[in-house]
């Protein structure tokens, strides 16, 4: 998208334009029809950049609910943006911890915490790189009322002032051409300078990849990894006086856009009992792995693990909990496609979703394998979960039944 045909959406022209387009089928068999029809009567440029946030708005609404049908995307901005209930989840740890402060945000892409934090009561600028993306959070902004208490600017983060704010909040961008970067030296800017500038106010926040190395988050900082609906999204630093006296948490939000919040943080346990396979297995949530939270789930279930360095906790009770998905196992057997199969077509099994977690097994080639590839199940039919994983050197099928809360 050029910036000239996304300014011309501003004026009264493009706004009629929009929201006649808003009303027109843009799917893949209708656009070109409705493109077709809409040239007729507007400038070509301007008709592609209202179809093209009609079209993302749609696609947003998954992240932002009915925000998204006021607010503007880039394509690439809209699939790094920080999802609507995630960054409302962080500004209330602004605004609990810093009451009345002034933010400044490194890299606020299109806008969507700066937003959040507005929202909270927070005043803030954000500093974007790109032009465009600077100019649609501006957008943003804009339309959803909060011109008073947040801004954007166009610049350089690294050569941002934080002088005269009391918070900084950083997202380093972790994505290139050729994917994602893992490497906290190789984020744009790289963690330990945007980490120099946090260090010169009173308070910040960075957001990092989930995989950052649990040696690479600072002295006194606060790591937290959060999970939206069972899947990892992000983690972040908190530091000064926005950090925590746990060092690392978990945090789970359902995938509800108000969502439901549950938080894990250590109890300085040991490492978990090993144990032999019990009634239940237990998957923990990716963002209680990602944190080194699985000895907690452990004590929470009165389980310990089947192997130590795998992170399934098995136990003969079941409790109920947030932070684990819970499974009823009914058989385990030494990994055997050949006995697998078998004992599949034994019990009649319909619908087979298969896990795994240290194991080298390809799903996929494992199901067809099995038979299941396909495969349509007949009416009735039970299913099953099964979970590839090992004890020791020993693979081992669990066939199991998960437990719904």
């Amino acid at each position: 998208m050029e910036i000239v045909p996304f300014l011309a959406l501003a004026t009264p022209a493009g706004q009629a334009l929009l929201d006649e387009a808003s009303g027109m089928d843009v799917s893949e068999d209708g656009l070109l029809a409705t493109t077709s029809r809409l040239r007729e009567r507007h400038d070509a440029d301007l008709v592609s950049a209202a179809l093209t946030q009609v079209r993302l708005r749609q696609r947003a609404r998954a992240k932002f609910g009915d925000d998204a049908d006021r607010m503007y995307f880039t394509q690439t901005g809209l699939e790094q943006a920080t999802r609507g209930s995630v960054a409302a989840y962080r500004a209330r740890r602004f605004a609990d911890r810093l009451s009345g402060a002034r933010v400044l945000e490194l890299g606020c892409g299109l806008g969507a915490d700066l937003i959040a934090r507005a929202r909270a009561g927070l005043s803030g600028v954000g500093v974007e790189l790109d032009p465009l993306t600077a100019e649609v959070a501006r957008a943003n902004i804009t339309a959803l009322g909060l011109d008073d208490l947040a801004s954007v600017r166009v610049g350089d983060a690294t050569e941002a002032d934080p002088e005269g704010f009391d918070a900084v909040f950083a997202d380093p961008g972790r994505r290139t051409a050729r994917g994602r970067i893992f490497d906290p030296r190789s984020y744009e800017p790289p963690l330990d300078v945007v980490l120099g500038l946090a260090g010169r106010v009173p308070s910040a926040c960075v957001k990092v990849a989930p995989g950052i190395p649990h040696e690479a988050v600072p002295d006194g900082a606060e790591a937290e990894w959060i999970s939206v609906g069972g899947e990892v999204k992000e983690a972040a630093l908190w530091l000064g006086g926005l950090a925590g006296e746990t060092g690392r948490r978990a945090t789970l939000l359902s995938a509800d856009l108000d969502p439901q919040v549950a938080t894990l943080t250590p109890h300085d346990l040991g490492a978990p009992d090993v144990r032999p396979w019990g009634r239940y297995l237990y998957e923990p949530d990716g963002a209680v792995i990602r944190a080194h939270l699985v000895a907690e789930v452990a004590e929470l279930v009165g389980g310990g693990l089947a192997d130590p360095r795998i992170a399934y906790v098995t136990s003969d009770e079941l409790r109920p909990t947030p932070f684990a998905a819970a499974y009823e196992v009914e058989d385990v057997l030494p990994f055997s496609v050949k006995r697998l199969r078998a004992e599949l077509r034994r019990r009649g099994t319909g619908v087979l979703t298969v896990k795994k977690r240290g194991s080298a097994v390809d799903v996929d080639r494992l199901r067809r394998d099995l038979g299941f590839a396909g495969r349509r199940a007949p009416r009735g039919a039970p299913g099953l979960t099964l979970v590839v994983t090992r004890v020791g050197d020993a693979p081992v099928a669990l066939l199991t039944r998960p437990v719904r809360a």
